[in-house]
């Protein structure tokens, strides 16, 4: 069966031209001369390098080929200035720690920020494994402090003109079924495609009706860095929308790139209940909500993995697919006994997908 077509990238806003970069460069840091080493990217078009200071010290330059434009498919304001920018001004100021900023050519596409080393969570608990415990409570409970000093935004915010409404939730299933199903040579029958449709449209309205606040949209182990402090840095929040709470709470703990047992989980829940200071109702709708929420997060992740092969021609998200969907069966094996629509979607993936759960 033939794979889906593969649609063109849009040309870049700017390109890849160094000259914006030495003349920034030399602002900051009179005197030395321009050496930029590549860095190891992830899925955007963003690109990296490591520059020399003249102080001995490195910094981060951050190359944006698309500008302002956003890297996740989004509704929203359109705006000139970078999100990156703004967002990360928005969460200094209610006290996360963010990368600072040394530098602003983005009229030319880059930045030029602090050097956090190469210690992202996830490299950082690849050499401390028995870290893992003491850096996830850490993190949620991080999250939930950024929530609480979050829950009013300034008028005007980029994040407050976009959200997860029913229309991008539900855009986001459905791009499971077209990168993860159909470019991979499964097509639902006729009765399996109407369960499909019905339940993303159901799961998509239910998810958008819970109170909304904000979310960083990929709050994972690749985006939080790790100060030799213990302090961890946040990064790549330039995506930052309105949606649930439970959202980024799944996208640490339901982790494409990380393992965890469900006690694991279940404790870094109660850990983030305590902080939020959710009571017992609270703390059971949270497991419910968390459960919903990886569904539609993890099929999305699934099919995002594959459209970034296809389309961006990067495969190094590949071997993430099968899990990732595997953490969507998961939840939906929890969810069935007490949610048909979910019982009747766990055997629709079973029928397509035999062989990954």
């Amino acid at each position: 069966m033939s794979a889906a077509p593969v649609p063109p990238l849009p040309a870049p806003v700017h390109p890849l031209d160094f000259a914006p970069l030495e003349a920034l460069l030399a602002a900051v840091s009179p005197s030395t001369r321009l050496e930029a080493v590549p860095m190891t990217g992830g899925a955007s078009t963003r690109r990296y390098f490591r520059v020399a200071l003249a102080n001995g010290k490195s910094a981060v330059a951050m190359f944006v080929p698309d500008g302002a434009k956003a890297e996740e498919v989004q509704k929203g304001a359109a705006t000139h200035r970078w999100p990156f920018l703004e967002v990360r001004e928005l969460l200094a100021s209610r006290g996360v720690d963010v990368p600072a900023l040394l530098g602003d050519a983005s009229h030319a596409g880059w930045l030029l920020l602090e050097d956090l080393s190469d210690d992202t969570l996830a490299n950082y608990l690849a050499r401390n494994p028995d870290e893992k415990p003491a850096v996830y409570t850490r993190a949620v409970r991080d999250l939930a402090r950024a929530q609480r000093s979050l829950a009013e935004l300034p008028a005007g915010s980029v994040v407050a003109t976009r959200s997860f409404d029913a229309d991008l939730l539900r855009w986001e299933i459905h791009h499971f079924r077209e990168w993860g199903l159909e470019a991979r040579g499964v097509t639902l029958d006729a009765a399996d495609r109407t369960v499909f449709d019905e339940i993303a449209d159901g799961l998509a309205r239910r998810i958008a009706a819970w109170p909304r606040g904000f979310v960083h949209r990929d709050y994972q182990s690749r985006n939080l860095m790790v100060r030799p402090s213990g302090n961890l840095v946040w990064i790549d929040f330039q995506d930052a929308l309105l949606g649930p709470h439970v959202y980024d709470l799944v996208a640490l703990l339901n982790d494409s790139y990380q393992s965890f047992d469900r006690a694991f989980v279940d404790a870094r829940l109660d850990e983030y209940a305590d902080e939020a200071k959710l009571d017992g109702a609270g703390r059971d709708a949270l497991s419910l909500e968390f459960d919903l929420v990886t569904v539609q997060r993890k099929l999305k992740d699934a099919g995002r993995f594959v459209f970034i092969e296809r389309v961006k021609e990067n495969p190094s998200f590949l071997p993430f697919v099968v899990p990732t969907i595997k953490k969507a069966a998961r939840s939906l094996e929890r969810l069935a006994p007490k949610e048909p629509e979910m019982a009747r979607l766990l055997d629709v993936l079973r029928r397509a997908l035999p062989a990954d759960l």
